[in-house]
Order: C-alpha cells, then sequence, then structure tokens
C-alpha cells in the first residue's frame, strides 16, 4: 500500500503540506482534488522522490520515499503536469529511451513498446518529432511512458488534459483496466473524472485533510442532493406552490432558463413523489423532471471555501 504519516512540506515558511496522513491500498483509484496551490502536486512530487519532506514520513509497499528511493522508482509510473518530453524525439524513439532507462529486458522491449502505442492509439505519430504534435497527443504519449514498466502504482496529474472526448473516455477506460492491480492516484480539476473513474476522492486545500469518501458519499454532502429539476413547456411560476411544502427548503429558476427550476429537499429527503404529485394537480406542463444524485463541485466549493472544516470521517 501507500502510507503517508504526517507528511510535510514548507516553502519559503510556507506551509504547502501540513501533516497530510493517508493510506491507499491496492485496487484504489484515488481522486485527488483541491484548489490551485492546495498541494496536490507538491505531495505527488514527495512520493515520487522529486521533493524531499521537510516531516514526516511516506511510504510505497514497504519502501520509504527518502531511504528506498530507487526502489520506489523501479514500482511506479508518474505523469507530471505538463507532460514533459524531449520535443525532438519522434514518439518511437522517446519510448525507445523510457523502455532503456527503465531497464526492461532487451527481449520485451519491443513488446512493451507496442503495447503501449496500441492502448493510447499513437501508431499515427510514431515517427513524428513531439514537438509537432498536439497537446491531446503529447498527453498521450505521456501516459505511455508512464506505464510501459508496468508499474504498480500509477501516479497521473491530469491525464486527460487536452483530450477530446472520445480520447478522454479510451483513458478513463485504459485507468480503469488499469486499477485491477494497481495503485492510481489522479489528480484532476475536472470532477467528472473522479465520478468516471475513482474508487474513492480526497479533498486537500492549503495542504490540509479536509475530506476522504467516495464520490457517492461526498454527492450525499451536496444540497442537490434529492433535489428536483423539472422544466416546464411555458412560463408557469411553480415556486409559490412548492415553498408552501414543508419537505421542500427551497426553490430556485434558472438564470440561463426561466421555465426550469431546481427544488431542493429539506435534509436530504426523497421529494420526488410530492412534487409529481403537485405537478398532476396544478397541470403544470411539464417536459422533464429528474432526480438529482448530487454534485461534486458543489460539495467541493463547500469543503474548499472553509479550510478550517474538521476533516471528514
Amino acid at each position: 500500500m501507500i502510507e503517508l504519516k504526517d507528511l510535510t512540506k514548507i516553502f519559503d515558511g510556507i506551509v504547502a503540506v501540513d501533516s497530510l496522513s493517508l493510506s491507499i491500498e491496492p485496487g484504489e483509484v484515488l481522486g485527488f482534488l483541491g484548489p490551485n496551490g492546495a498541494g496536490k502536486s507538491t505531495t505527488m512530487k514527495m512520493l515520487t522522490g522529486f521533493l524531499k519532506p521537510d516531516a514526516g514520513s511516506a511510504s510505497i509497499y514497504g519502501y520509504d520515499v527518502q531511504s528506498d528511493l530507487n526502489a520506489i522508482k523501479q514500482i511506479i509510473g508518474y505523469l507530471p503536469e505538463g507532460a514533459p518530453a524531449w520535443g525532438e524525439m519522434t514518439t518511437a524513439e522517446f519510448l525507445r529511451f523510457v523502455a532503456d532507462i527503465r531497464q526492461i529486458a532487451a527481449n520485451d522491449k519491443q513488446s512493451s513498446i507496442d503495447h503501449v502505442v496500441a492502448q493510447l492509439e499513437l501508431g499515427t505519430v510514431l515517427h513524428r518529432p513531439i514537438d509537432t504534435l498536439s497537446k491531446g497527443f503529447k498527453r498521450r504519449v505521456g501516459i505511455a511512458q508512464a506505464i510501459i514498466h508496468d508499474p504498480k502504482v500509477l501516479i497521473l496529474d491530469e491525464p486527460t488534459d487536452g483530450l477530446d472526448p472520445n480520447q478522454k473516455h479510451q483513458v478513463r477506460e485504459l485507468i480503469r483496466s488499469l486499477a485491477t492491480d494497481k495503485i492510481v492516484i489522479i489528480s484532476t480539476h475536472i470532477l467528472e473524472e473522479v465520478n468516471a473513474v475513482c474508487s474513492r476522492a480526497v479533498i486537500i486545500s492549503e495542504g490540509k485533510l479536509l475530506a476522504d469518501k467516495t464520490p457517492a458519499e461526498l454527492e450525499l454532502q451536496s444540497r442537490y442532493h434529492n433535489a428536483i429539476t423539472i422544466a416546464l413547456g411555458d412560463d408557469t411560476d411553480v415556486r409559490s406552490a412548492l415553498t408552501s411544502m414543508s419537505e421542500i427548503a427551497g426553490v430556485e429558476q434558472h438564470a440561463h432558463d426561466a421555465h426550469t427550476f431546481t427544488v431542493f429537499p429539506v435534509n436530504g429527503e426523497s421529494i420526488y413523489a410530492i412534487v409529481s404529485k403537485a405537478a398532476s394537480e396544478n397541470q403544470w406542463p411539464v417536459e422533464s423532471l429528474h432526480v438529482e444524485r448530487g454534485r461534486l463541485d458543489d460539495v467541493f466549493r463547500d469543503v474548499t471555501t472553509n479550510v478550517s472544516t474538521e476533516v471528514a470521517a
């Protein structure tokens, strides 16, 4: 597993990572969330040996990140922010270079390269210099180098940045398949990605751990959990009829669509039957009516705008 105990990093008197403690098990895909400057990249750089912790400890499969760094580098794959690579190299040259420094056996080198080229669909850019590639292709080359040696731990900083929707879907499917026998850590600003691939989500801000739950559990904390969004065919105003009900906490009319309303429940209770009955009795021209699961962006804003929030259980 990965074990962080009171991990701390300070830059010029500013605490970037503040006594962070965390355990991650094989088979987990951990979404590592936080606003800019929260300490996400700093934490990942300490795990991969790019930065030395100022206090606390971290270990990966029993290897200490300070005393066993060479052993750790052999079992991790890392995609840093920006996916840096030697731009003058072609994709094929770069992957051969990575295979060499990863000390992949000569008999296995070409098959390892062929495998990641197929997984990331890099065949059309194999012989093009990396500097000439689009942002999306550069990102895919970065992911390829991170997985070419079949690591036990995969650390990805914004893995789908710059990818089109089809490419994002492909990479997310790849991450899900890799997670069956690996630890995968994803730092991302794309909250839909957390729902799509992560089994667990951690939120940090100002270096502090604020929440550690499954995505579904976090959605339960959203004020949108069990809310009803109702779209009407005309300008009927449903607010007065609905706000008079004790089970309803409030009704908001959408700013971009005056015919659509969101109805919020008291304490997250189910109000579908109540709203549906009111619509039928009042003969509202309902075009659609659906229940919200909850919104991660809503929870993210709520948690990170108050860093004194107690750590969620």
